[in-house]
């Protein structure tokens, strides 16, 4: 069970394009494969269908745009993520299955949450 939130991507309907709210703002994200390479990218506009950032390629453990200074970018954090830690890349294999875009708002040094610990009132 994933302890983040994630954008549902419908891998079968790649490329794909939809409309997502991310902190306070309204976006056209696009998600497309290039088969050939074996690689995942996301495009980024404006509701309106402005550009922000084409082409950004999805590299696991890696912030989207995190090398990106521009103002019109949402101010959370997009990371694709395999929470189990077993995945090295992004792939077809494991891209929706695995390997999911997490919205990464855990809180810094924020440990996963567990059971191991718990006290039991019988």
């Amino acid at each position: 069970m994933a302890i983040r939130s994630y954008i549902p991507i419908e891998k079968e309907s790649i490329p794909e394009t939809f409309e997502i709210d991310l902190a306070g703002s309204t976006y056209l994200f696009s998600i497309n494969y290039a088969e050939s390479e074996d690689i995942y990218s996301v495009d980024l506009y404006e509701s309106g269908g402005t550009p922000i950032v084409l082409g950004e390629r999805l590299v696991l453990n890696s912030r989207l745009w995190g090398d990106i200074i521009d103002d019109r970018l949402p101010s959370l954090d997009i990371v694709p993520l395999d929470e189990s830690g077993q995945e090295k890349t992004v792939t077809s294999d494991n891209f929706m299955i695995t390997v999911f875009l997490y919205i990464d708002d855990l809180a810094p040094g924020a440990s996963t949450p567990s059971l191991e610990n718990e006290v039991s009132s019988i």
